[in-house]
């Protein structure tokens, strides 16, 4: 059960990854474009903008949910450090539970309402004409995946895959 949970986390990992990489790029492309087409054409488009707003949104939610996957997002970790490692897997086991039940009420559940609210409403965005609910979207997608990623971490510990050493203090 282990295993195939690493697995998965493994495989959204990557997807998370290529996903991330993707719209940064389509973010890069569309500023450059409106970069362009202010300074050369002389008539910025109207949509670069918008478009750069939305695609930054789902970049900064995709990437957090990557970098708490990867262990990268940021965390005081100095004090935590300085435990024993049977304390410390516990306060990792406890802190990724607190992720998760945040991960839960605030972007599955508040962000679910936030969304459906905002599609309900028909919200338009004003220059690229879609509902912007949609972009709403990303912040109960990348709740899921926080949840997941945490859930496999606390399994990881608990099962005594991951364990503190001495030597990482």
């Amino acid at each position: 059960m282990l295993k195939l949970l690493i697995f998965t986390k493994k495989g959204l990992t990557k997807l998370l990854e290529l996903a991330v990489i993707l719209v940064m790029a389509i973010l890069v492309l569309d500023v450059l474009w409106g970069v362009f087409s202010r300074y050369v054409l002389g008539a910025q488009s109207r949509w670069t903008e918008e478009l750069a707003t939305f695609l930054l949104v789902w970049v900064s939610l995709l990437g957090a949910s990557v970098a708490f996957a990867s262990k990268s997002h940021l965390g005081v970790d100095y004090f935590v450090g300085k435990l024993d490692p049977q304390a410390r897997s516990l306060v990792e086991v406890a802190a990724n539970i607190l992720v998760a039940f945040f991960a839960v009420a605030a972007f599955i559940w508040g962000g679910s309402v936030l969304a459906r609210e905002t599609l309900a409403a028909n919200q338009i965005s004003p220059a690229m004409g879609i509902k912007v609910g949609y972009v709403y979207l990303a912040v109960p997608i990348s709740g899921v995946f926080i949840v997941i990623f945490a859930i496999e971490t606390i399994a990881e510990i608990l099962s005594g895959k991951r364990k503190f050493t001495e030597e990482e203090k």
